[in-house]
């Protein structure tokens, strides 16, 4: 789950990252009450979960003078379709210096990975791309509670002694949150000191209980939905619903629908031993994605019973067409049932995908 700026800036902060001052405010009026506590000049940030949202006119410049009516504006407005309903308003600051930090997790090696550069603020995506060599790296085991101090020297290279200390908190926040992401882009040299400017924190959506979260925010409400019941949902940009028994095996459909130009409109898999209610809720679930104009139902019975399946699928009572493919246990059942009430059953795996696709067509 992704923090917003103001709240991983508390994190940062609780932690010993110096963090520029600043007060979140939820109405124009609101920042009134504020300004003696602001220097003159100040920036009005919009909290929104999306990326580039400077460029999109997310960050204003502010004074004491016009902080209330820019406010008033930001307010007014969506940044990339999300209408902003919280801003942070922070002190400006008088920067000398950018660098970029960031720790994430190395899934390749399963350990943390360390860069900096000198050069931050900027793309880093484009950076790394077209001068790699200006990005220093490193992995540290996620079994070590410090990034050890030779480390830390060779990664901050020039940048001052604070901008260590600095990194090495960040890697204390990212392991007692559980992050997959801690980053600072841009962390700035100032003549008061060296701050965080902005901040960025993900918390594996598998330790938010142990972190006290009680709801995923990141979640769309069909993907809540699909929480609900256990399922494992991801919402993707297509006209073709999947349901599958098992990741591999739905990934597999989602690979063949790729392969024949087709594009899947979610990722849904059931579990193993998926029962009549169990797959009509699926089935429904995926069916109220508007852009689904077909769903492929692709299960092999083991534990699951391809009758419980299919009485599943005609229960759910949905408009769209459902291309069936199914294997195992009761087959022959689930199949006679399937097509008593005219379903479309097809022997293979690349039989179903391909006359899915072609039904979007």
């Amino acid at each position: 789950m992704k923090f917003l700026e103001h709240e991983a800036k508390l994190v940062f902060a609780d932690n010993g990252i110096p963090v520029p001052h600043g007060v979140l405010i939820r109405s124009a009026d609101e920042l009134a009450g504020h300004l003696d506590t602001l220097p003159f000049e100040f920036v009005l940030k919009a909290q929104v979960d999306v990326g580039g949202r400077g460029k999109a006119g997310g960050i204003l410049m502010a004074d004491k003078k016009n902080g209330v009516a820019t406010a008033r504006d930001l307010f007014g407005t969506t940044i990339k379709g999300v209408p902003v309903r919280e801003i942070l308003a922070e002190e400006r600051l008088e920067i000398l210096h950018e660098y970029f930090a960031s720790i994430a997790v190395d899934r390749s090696t399963k350990e943390a990975l360390i860069l900096f550069t000198e050069e931050g603020g900027v793309d880093i995506e484009t950076l790394a791309r077209e001068r790699p060599s200006a990005i220093r790296r490193a992995s540290v085991s996620l079994l070590m509670t410090e990034i050890p101090p030779f480390m830390l020297r060779d990664l901050i290279g020039k940048a001052p002694k604070e901008a260590g200390k600095i990194l090495q908190s960040l890697y204390t926040v990212f392991r007692r949150k559980d992050a997959v992401l801690a980053e600072i882009n841009p962390l700035v040299t100032t003549p008061s000191g060296i701050f965080a400017a902005d901040a960025k924190l993900i918390v594996d959506d598998n330790a938010l209980k142990r972190q006290g979260i009680s709801q995923n925010r990141d979640l769309t409400e069909r993907e809540r939905e699909a929480e609900k019941h256990g399922f494992s949902y991801v919402e993707l940009i297509g006209n073709i619903g999947v349901i599958g028994n098992g990741a591999g095996l739905t990934m597999a459909t989602l690979d063949l629908i790729d392969f024949f130009d087709g594009k899947a409109a979610n990722f849904l898999d059931v579990g193993g031993g998926a029962d009549q209610e169990r797959v009509k809720h699926a089935v429904q679930l995926v069916a109220g994605v508007p852009s689904v104009r077909v769903i492929i139902v692709n299960l092999l019975g083991g534990i699951t019973r391809c009758d419980e399946v299919a009485r599943g699928i005609i229960d759910a009572g949905i408009s769209q067409e459902v291309i069936v493919r199914l294997a195992g246990t009761n087959e022959e059942e689930g199949k006679c049932l399937l097509m008593e009430k005219g379903y479309r059953m097809l022997d293979s795996m690349e039989q179903a995908v391909r006359a899915a696709v072609e039904a979007v067509r």
